[in-house]
């Protein structure tokens, strides 16, 4: 079943948000840590910037 693109754009960014806050309780390094490509909280601050720009060009064309 694939979801539609609008329901996407809504729950791309709630899970990275609770990516986010597990990260941050979890993670002895939270802040600095984030700029390691091995971490678990710089993909979940990266994926919603992702799907924006998608979901625009989405809609663009």
């Amino acid at each position: 079943m694939l979801l539609s693109l609008p329901t996407l754009t809504v729950l791309i960014p709630l899970i990275s948000l609770a990516r986010l806050f597990y990260s941050a309780s979890v993670e002895e390094d939270f802040p600095q840590g984030c700029t390691s490509t091995a971490s678990l909280c710089f993909y979940s601050l990266l994926l919603p910037i992702t799907i924006t720009v998608y979901v625009f060009f989405h809609l663009w064309t």
